[in-house]
C-alpha cells in the first residue's frame, strides 16, 4: 500500500481522509436533522454537543487534507475525459473544500453569538469569538442552512459523477479512491 499519491492513483492517506471525511458529513447531515427537530431536553443538548465536535472534527480534517494535498501530486483525470468535464470536477472538488471550511465556521459563530459554550469532544474548551448577538446568530444560522443545502446537492453530484465514472464511463476515477484498487501500470 502506497501511503503519498501518484500520477495515477490517490495514496492511502488521501483515501482515509477522503472516507473519513465523507462519512462524518453524511453523519453530521444526518444528526442535524434529527437535532433540530427533537424536543427539548437533555439529549437534544447531547445532539448538539456531538454535532459541534464533529463539525471542528471535519474542520481540522479538511485542514489536514487541503495541506497534504498541497505536498502530493494530484492524479491526473481519466485520458478520455473533456475539457469541460476536467474544469467542472475541479470547480465541484474547490467548492466542496470551500463549504467543508465554511459550514464549521457559521456552525461556531452561531454558536458564539448565542453564547453557549463550546467544548470539543468534552473535553477541549474553546473561546467564543463574538459576545451575544442575536442578530450575528439569526445570521449566522441562514448562511449556515443554505451553505448545507449547497453542500448536499454537491455531494449529490460529487457521487453520481463518481458511479458514471465507474458504471457508464468504466475509467478509474472511483476506483483510484477506493483502498486496495491497484491501476494497471502499478501492477
Amino acid at each position: 500500500m502506497q501511503w503519498r499519491n501518484s500520477a495515477a492513483r490517490w495514496g492511502a492517506i488521501a483515501q482515509l481522509l477522503h472516507w473519513l471525511i465523507a462519512l462524518a458529513v453524511i453523519g453530521q447531515m444526518a444528526l442535524g436533522w434529527v437535532m433540530v427537530s427533537w424536543r427539548l431536553s437533555p439529549t437534544k443538548f447531547e445532539l448538539y454537543a456531538l454535532h459541534k465536535s464533529i463539525g471542528i472534527t471535519v474542520l481540522l480534517l479538511v485542514l489536514i487534507r487541503l495541506g497534504w494535498r498541497l505536498f502530493n501530486v494530484t492524479p491526473a483525470p481519466p485520458a478520455a475525459s473533456p475539457r469541460w468535464e476536467v474544469r467542472a470536477a475541479r470547480a465541484t472538488h474547490a467548492l466542496l473544500y470551500l463549504l467543508l471550511l465554511a459550514l464549521p465556521v457559521t456552525g461556531y459563530l452561531i454558536n458564539s453569538a448565542s453564547n453557549f459554550p463550546l467544548v470539543v469532544w468534552g473535553v477541549l474548551p474553546v473561546p467564543n469569538v463574538t459576545d451575544e448577538n442575536e442578530s450575528l446568530q439569526t445570521v449566522a444560522e441562514y448562511a449556515h442552512l443554505a451553505l448545507f443545502c449547497v453542500l448536499a446537492v454537491l455531494v449529490l453530484v460529487h457521487v453520481a459523477a463518481a458511479l458514471r465514472h465507474h458504471w457508464v464511463l468504466n475509467d478509474t476515477a472511483l476506483r483510484r479512491m477506493l483502498p486496495g484498487f491497484k491501476p494497471v501500470e502499478e501492477r
